[in-house]
């Protein structure tokens, strides 16, 4: 390896890897704002709350691997171009080509790196997020009192605090309603002071009271029969079983989806769905034909006769003759039949439809994931070959102006990359339509980039916009201006 393509080389890592750490940790940050309502209250462990950012983290990685690869090629090209480092080896007989040569080979390892990560990691760590997430939502609000309020997260029971120390959490005038007896038994407990928590393990209430009374009244089957009871206490202890305040995990083989999946089941996926929406579709059809559509003979249909049972049929005539010359009766008969075979067959639609909706609906899915993880190199390699030009054009170091064009690329691609996907996941486009067409519309533009860079084009120059506007306009003055004016002295 030539000492040129070293200098390139270790020019490019270090913004790459800074790249990929601040890329990742503004993704990440964003997630945990996203999921910041459903953590705050529930006394999460540190673990849990890192596992969760971890996992959530890993799933953002598609999304900000293109970013990635523009940033940091941008900021590389640039700090070369405004250090004249650039200018050196364009001077030295060095192309652009061959400038960008080693770190073409670094980002195209890069994308083919970010397959195996889509492939092979990313479901792994979408089915552990959907997991964590699933068991934080089923753990229940921390024992949290509040000054004159009920506090009713535990099962049956209402608890009533009038002030809480906030440093000893003794609490002063409780309240406990009582209502976990299935046999009719309720119990209210007034207490002068006390403390209620949880153990260590959240499996048990803990309940020390002080100077009290509790009454219970055993209703049974019969109201009238209710018994009422009290006693005193100086101090009362007890413990109660608890369930959902801690953090059960959950078997992480019930979150499977499409998300969860790399393109070898996939394929499995879309096979089976293929194959599922077709025997639906067939069935849908079949019966609603034989049954409600062609039940009869095509030319002919068969009347009721007046003079039979409501049900039973004796008159034949053909679809030619009138209708208008059957009796009253006859012509009700005939429209009441026709009316109730029209709404049976529309139910048998609609059934047939919503029946089949959720597998077309995961076969759309499955295709997204699929084709999103062969897009996702693909466009890499293309945020790559739009950044390095851009670089070597703007030729100014610094983050201002790298994040900016960064940006602006970025927002670009993604707001393609949601339409493409919601057509797709509507049915409205192909998949392979859905997830490439922002490829489809970066690519030329990366061609363009490349070109103008080769040439030294001036695109990110102000006086060159303004040499631009200069020539557009005297063409106007010239040719159109000037026709006019021979039209108008006419």
């Amino acid at each position: 390896m030539k000492t040129i393509d070293k200098f390139t080389l270790r020019s490019f890592l270090g913004p790459l890897l800074a790249s990929f750490f601040i890329v990742m940790f503004v993704l990440m940050m964003n997630a945990l704002w996203r999921y910041i309502d459903e953590l705050v209250g529930k006394g999460l462990g540190l673990g849990t709350i890192a596992e969760l950012i971890f996992y959530a983290t890993a799933n953002l990685i598609p999304l900000g691997l293109p970013l990635v690869a523009l940033f940091a090629a941008i900021l590389t090209m640039s700090n070369m171009g405004e250090s004249y480092e650039l200018l050196a080896m364009k001077s030295a007989g060095m192309s652009l080509q061959r400038i960008l040569a080693p770190l073409a080979i670094v980002a195209l390892l890069f994308s083919i790196g970010s397959f195996f990560v889509a492939n092979n990691y990313v479901p792994f760590a979408n089915q552990q997020m959907v997991s964590i997430l699933y068991d934080i939502r089923q753990q229940k609000q921390e024992l949290e009192f509040k000054d004159g309020a009920f506090f009713n997260g535990i099962d049956d029971m209402s608890i009533r605090v009038e002030h809480q120390d906030p440093e000893t959490k003794l609490l002063y005038d409780v309240i406990i309603y009582d209502n976990r007896d299935k046999k009719g038994k309720m119990s209210v407990t007034l207490a002068d002071s006390g403390y209620i928590r949880l153990s260590e393990d959240k499996k048990f209430l803990l309940i020390t009271l002080y100077h009290g009374e509790t009454y219970e009244e055993d209703r049974g089957k019969e109201w009238k029969k209710a018994t009422t009871r009290n006693h005193k206490f100086v101090r009362q202890d007890g413990t109660m079983p608890t369930a959902g305040f801690a953090m059960e995990k959950s078997d992480r083989n019930m979150f499977s989806g499409s998300h969860t999946k790399n393109m070898e089941e996939l394929d499995t996926d879309i096979d089976s769905l293929e194959h599922t929406v077709n025997t639906i579709t067939a069935k849908s059809y079949e019966p609603l034909l034989k049954n409600y559509v062609f039940t009869l003979d095509p030319l002919r249909f068969i009347a009721p006769d007046s003079s039979a049972r409501e049900g039973e049929y004796r008159a034949i005539i053909d679809l030619g003759d009138s209708i208008g010359n059957r009796s009253i009766d006859n012509q009700m008969r005939i429209f009441n039949d026709a009316y109730r075979n029209a709404m049976s067959s529309s139910n048998v639609v609609t059934y047939d439809e919503f029946s089949s909706k959720e597998a077309l609906n995961q076969l759309y899915r499955s295709r997204i994931e699929w084709h999103r993880k062969l897009a996702l190199p693909v466009s890499v390699m293309i945020f790559f070959l739009i950044g390095a030009p851009l670089g070597a054009i703007i030729r100014k170091g610094g983050l201002g102006m790298s994040v900016l064009v960064s940006v602006i690329f970025f927002v670009i691609y993604y707001v393609i990359i949601l339409f493409g996907e919601k057509m797709a996941r509507d049915g409205i486009m192909p998949a392979y339509i859905g997830m490439w067409i922002s490829t489809f519309i970066l690519f030329p533009i990366a061609i363009y980039l490349t070109y103008k860079a080769a040439t030294d084009s001036n695109l990110m120059s102000s006086d060159w916009y303004y040499n631009q506007w200069i020539k557009v306009r005297e063409w106007w003055e010239t040719h159109i201006a000037s026709k006019k004016k021979v039209k108008t002295s006419k």
